[in-house]
């Protein structure tokens, strides 16, 4: 046997020696995020059957990155702000995000599917019984800066942004903003603290979104992967809604 004769030997049993399934390049990367969607999140794909069998909640806080190897998906927990950057970036296939995050960051990323759940809305809100301060631009706080900065700048207004990460409902009561941008479910918050929507800037709710250069290039299991997601999601949301009159 020939030199090159070998060599292509040696390479055929190499493919040969791995199942199907189990390489890197077959499996899924699925990022998903802590906080507020985390709960939905595992409830919904418990549905569908792709989490290990031996996952439980208890996992959640312990475990950072997991693998059904019936399903050859390698799942990643993040915090949500990370969760369209590793997306982007190639480190992850599919991801699980809010809308609002998304509108946020702009990343390049593709968005198939409204998963329906994690609805709230993201709203300007102010106070009801304190008069505006004088300032030379109307204050802002919020933890979506560039959403609204866009949102005020169609208005035509020019503004000053507080970044906030949390506590944002008391801002404008103690004198470090105006105005409020921040997300709100039933407004239950807002009015506990004296506040009123000013006007809904968006509805949100968590989107199943991909990488662009995965979905080209591993078309087939991802499509069909994506196609699942999208199917269960639809059936849960008319469930939601109940049937038409």
């Amino acid at each position: 046997m020939s030199e090159v004769e070998m060599k292509t030997g040696r390479k055929r049993l190499r493919r040969k020696s791995h199942p199907v399934g189990t390489t890197t390049r077959e499996r899924v990367t699925f990022a998903l995020t802590r906080g507020r969607l985390l709960d939905s999140t595992v409830a919904f794909l418990k549905t569908l059957n792709l989490l290990p069998a031996d996952f439980s909640d208890s996992d959640i806080g312990r475990r950072l990155m997991f693998e059904n190897p019936d399903c050859g998906i390698r799942f990643l927990l993040l915090r949500a702000s990370d969760v369209p950057t590793f997306v982007e970036y190639g480190a992850a296939d599919l991801g699980i995000a809010g809308s609002d995050l998304l509108m946020e960051q702009a990343r390049s990323v593709y968005e198939p599917v409204d998963l329906g759940f994690g609805r709230c809305r993201l709203v300007l809100a102010g106070p009801v019984n304190i008069p505006p301060r004088r300032r030379p631009k109307l204050r802002v706080a919020t933890k979506y800066p560039n959403i609204t900065e866009r949102y005020f700048a169609e208005r035509g207004m020019q503004i000053e942004i507080v970044k906030l990460y949390g506590a944002m409902e008391i801002a404008p009561l103690v004198g470090v903003s105006d105005q409020i941008v921040d997300l709100s479910d039933t407004g239950e918050t807002l009015r506990a603290n004296g506040l009123v929507v000013l006007d809904e800037i968006a509805l949100c709710s968590a989107r199943l979104i991909a990488n662009r250069a995965a979905l080209r290039l591993r078309h087939p299991i991802l499509r069909t992967l994506i196609e699942r997601i999208g199917d269960a999601a639809a059936a849960q949301i008319l469930h939601r809604s109940g049937p038409c009159p």
